[in-house]
């Protein structure tokens, strides 16, 4: 049985929690959750991972079993969590890793590599963006709050923080939602229902234009030192195992398949260059990136 370890890190007094498996001197694997999660999003990814890779999910500030400092002391905004998370990859001794980023955490993953790419061994996201083409319609509220941050704009998100828009983050779109474990979203409402957690969060909904900011920064970073890098944009993800090229300028895009059943994604190699060794960094079942939420 795989053994999972539960901390709290201190970094420079912000106590930062994290779960953490695997053998300590094997390939490391960071896990970044998204809104409104946290790492026990990664509940039940950890053990598929942790018998090949040292794997790490730490719950960004504000969020899970971290501090929620006051917004009279603390930033939120991305720039601050990719300050503390990439402090904390510091205190805990990670000098080089491979990230997987979901939701906020490809902002604040791709700052990280941004800043530091000699550390960065791989890249995986999952609903990660970098380009403004994939902010939908949805977006528009959040975009309206970035162009005039009025009261009343920011009031209109709080929506976005009721109970029943978290459930159907998990729901939507499930055939059958008794598959749908009430945990997650429950313990999502939990953090969410603290007080002073809606209004950091309503601030890094404000912050979030800053990432739109940053594209062009990503984009150059990608282009400049080509991470292997699996790119996966859905409701699921790849079922079986993947093979990524370390040190090469692997790109792929994902499409999902047409089916009765829980969609797959398929990966369409575009461009490979100057492949070295090999390594694997994911496998099935599908649900375990995605409803482990």
């Amino acid at each position: 049985m795989t053994s999972i370890h539960y901390g709290k890190a201190d970094v420079d007094g912000l106590r930062v929690f994290y779960r953490e498996a695997g053998p300590v001197d094997a390939t490391a694997l960071l896990l970044l959750h998204g809104f409104p999660s946290a790492s026990h999003m990664f509940r039940e990814l950890i053990p598929t991972l942790s018998d090949r890779f040292r794997v790490v999910a730490p719950d960004l500030p504000g969020f899970g079993q971290s501090d929620m400092p006051s917004r009279d002391t603390f930033s939120y905004n991305f720039a601050k969590l990719a300050e503390v998370i990439e402090r904390f990859t510091e205190v805990i001794g990670l000098a080089r890793f491979a990230i997987y980023v979901f939701d906020y955490g490809a902002p604040t993953g791709f700052r990280l590599a941004v800043r530091h790419p000699e550390r960065i061994a791989a890249i995986i996201s999952q609903n990660g963006n970098a380009y403004e083409e994939g902010l939908s319609d949805g977006w528009n509220p959040i975009r309206a709050y970035w162009q005039d941050p009025s009261q009343a704009n920011r009031n209109a998100l709080r929506s976005f923080l009721a109970p029943e828009t978290t459930i159907w983050q998990y729901t939507h779109g499930v055939s059958d939602v008794t598959h749908v474990s009430p945990d997650g979203y429950s313990l999502d409402n939990f953090y969410l229902a603290r007080p002073g957690a809606d209004e950091a969060q309503l601030d890094l909904f404000g912050d979030y234009k800053s990432n739109v900011a940053m594209y062009p920064d990503f984009q150059a970073y990608f282009r400049k030192h080509k991470p292997p890098f699996l790119a996966v944009w859905g409701s699921t993800i790849l079922s079986s195992c993947l093979r990524v090229r370390r040190r090469s300028s692997v790109t792929f895009q994902a499409r999902k398949s047409v089916s009765s059943t829980p969609a797959t994604l398929r990966l369409r190699p575009i461009a490979t260059k100057s492949p070295r060794r090999s390594a694997n960094f994911c496998r099935g079942p599908s649900e375990n990136l995605v409803t482990a939420r």
